[in-house]
């Protein structure tokens, strides 16, 4: 009977012992993933233009929020000085009238290359009722621009007003967000991204969507956009 005890006491300190290193390790593992923010809202403290050094050109703060003057397509393309492999990032956004920007990830900087979009996926921003001209699905706001488009649960506010934006890349699963609601979910890399990328608009760049790891980028393509709350946090 003595040494049924023990066997059970000894059962009940292990269970015990487990659970106990298990609350403790989920603990220590969620202090170590925190959102970080990528801007501050008083300075480009880093950021810095694409393939370049020195002043960030081509943007101004007003009001807490990083905005891009518009002053031409791609020539005032910013990047973080930081590179990411996994994760979240979130950010709010409002874009000026016929506006058209992006956000950018596993961006790399390299003198063969003119622009963030020759390497990097893009989350589409976008005027979608008042642009000039006529858009396809894969160029809206959302948009995991020229591969995969927004779904059904997309619902974007007017022009002026501020939506909330998130990209979710974790080993290669990929999830575009808007307004709180999950607008494109895919898979890079595998067959049918392979197929849509050596087939579509980007059959011509090689080294498109390639990267594991890269800067995050915030696109001037000749329009006023704001930029306000950037958070990452790495997974």
């Amino acid at each position: 009977m003595r040494k049924y005890l023990f066997k059970i006491t000894g059962i009940f300190l292990a269970i015990i012992i487990c659970v106990s290193f298990i609350k403790n390790n989920n603990k220590m593992e969620t202090a170590k993933v925190k959102w970080i923010s990528l801007f501050d809202g008083k300075t480009f403290d880093g950021w810095h233009n694409f393939n370049k050094t020195g002043s960030v050109t081509g943007w101004d703060i007003e009001d807490g929020s990083m905005v891009c003057l518009g002053a031409g397509a791609n020539g005032g393309d910013i990047v973080t000085n930081a590179a990411y492999e996994n994760f979240e990032l979130k950010w709010e956004w409002k874009i000026s009238k016929e506006g058209n920007s992006g956000v950018l990830y596993h961006v790399v900087e390299d003198a063969k290359y003119s622009g963030p979009y020759q390497t990097g996926p893009e989350y589409q921003l976008i005027d979608d009722v008042g642009f000039p001209q006529k858009l396809e699905e894969w160029q809206k706001t959302g948009a995991d621009y020229a591969m995969n488009v927004p779904n059904e649960s997309k619902k974007l506010k007017p022009v002026g007003e501020w939506n909330t934006s998130k990209i979710v890349f974790n080993k290669g699963h990929v999830e575009h967000w808007l307004n709180e609601a999950k607008i494109v979910e895919f898979r890079a890399w595998d067959a049918e991204w392979t197929k849509k990328k050596t087939t579509g608009k980007w059959k011509d760049y090689p080294d498109y969507g390639l990267a594991k790891t890269g800067l995050i980028a915030l696109q001037d393509h000749g329009h006023k956009t704001f930029f306000k709350n950037i958070m990452i946090k790495e997974l």
